[in-house]
C-alpha cells in the first residue's frame, strides 16, 4: 500500500523545501501530496488520509491548529500522524499544540537531516 505524506504550507519556497527535503522518499515508494492552506489540507486529509502530515501552524482561511483538532478530534482520524510547523517556540505553543491532538511539534527554521529522519521513522512503522 502507497504510504502518503501531506506538506501544508502557505509559503511557496518553504513548501518546495519541505518538498525537495522529501523528495528521496518517493524512491521508497511515498507519495508526497501538497496543500496551500488549511481548508485544502484538511480536504486532502479526508480524501486521502495521508499517513503523515508536516502543518504549519500561521495559515490563512484555516490555521494548523483548527485543522489538527479537526482531524484528531472532530474526524478521529488516529492513524493521521501530524507534525505541527512553527516559528512559536514557547513551552505554551508546543502544549497548545498537543492538546489540539498534535503527535509532535517542530519549530522552524528546521533542520532538513532531521525531517527527513522523522519521516522516514514514522513512515516505515
Amino acid at each position: 500500500m502507497t504510504k502518503k505524506l501531506l506538506i501544508v504550507d502557505d509559503e511557496p519556497h518553504i513548501r518546495m523545501l519541505i518538498e525537495q527535503t522529501l523528495e528521496d522518499l518517493e524512491d521508497d515508494g511515498v507519495e508526497l501530496l501538497i496543500a496551500e492552506n488549511g481548508e485544502e489540507a484538511l480536504r486532502i486529509i479526508q480524501e486521502e488520509k495521508p499517513n503523515l502530515v508536516f502543518l504549519d501552524v500561521m495559515m490563512p482561511k484555516m490555521n494548523g491548529m483548527e485543522v489538527c483538532y479537526k482531524v484528531k478530534k472532530e474526524l478521529n482520524l488516529s492513524e493521521v500522524y501530524i507534525i505541527l510547523l512553527t516559528a512559536k517556540g514557547q513551552e505554551v505553543d508546543r502544549q497548545k499544540g498537543l492538546d489540539m491532538g498534535a503527535n509532535k511539534y517542530m519549530t522552524k527554521p528546521f533542520d532538513p537531516d532531521e525531517m527527513l529522519t522523522i519521516a522516514k521513522d514514522i513512515l516505515n512503522n
